[in-house]
């Protein structure tokens, strides 16, 4: 059993809030998308933010999870082949409104991915820190995934 000082208290609280919209946007916007790829992604990733907010909600109880072998990386969406990342044609409406759902998503992941980093730190039990080091891998590994999605149907050109 953790006994956790009131700032570890107050970051974790903030994480679970984050966590909670993750699902929720993630579940509505699996459902928006016109891609079927999107949808699958989303759903998935919804899933495993679940897991992150059940493992918050332990550690907030006092419990530190172990870090076993039943935690998996994100599937990530690869570049489509011979994707230049440059538009050919224009976006239908579908499109747009994926490219729209992703770059929100994609803004969210970077959010969050931060705010954990101010968690790890201010954490003083080093267990507590390597949990959330792992979610925190698993969000950059989700903006990653969007990253590579929206780059593979050209809704992001790096220049």
């Amino acid at each position: 059993m953790v006994q956790l000082s009131q700032k570890e208290r107050m970051l974790l609280e903030d994480q679970k809030a984050h966590e909670e919209l993750c699902i929720m946007k993630y579940t509505a916007y699996a459902e928006q998308a016109g891609d079927q790829q999107l949808q699958q992604l989303f759903t998935t990733y919804a899933g495993q933010e679940q897991q992150h907010l059940d493992t918050i909600n332990q550690i907030l109880s006092g419990h530190v999870p172990s870090m076993g072998s039943g935690q998996q990386a994100a599937p990530q969406a690869a570049p489509a082949p011979g994707s230049s990342g440059v538009l050919e044609k224009p976006l239908t409406a579908d499109a747009h409104n994926d490219a729209a759902i992703c770059q929100d998503m994609l803004s969210t992941e970077k959010y969050i991915s931060a705010t954990y980093n101010t968690a790890i730190f201010e954490m003083v039990d080093p267990q507590i820190r390597q949990v959330l080091n792992h979610i925190q891998k698993e969000e950059q590994q989700h903006g990653e995934g969007i990253f590579n999605y929206m780059q593979s149907k050209g809704y992001y050109q790096v220049k």
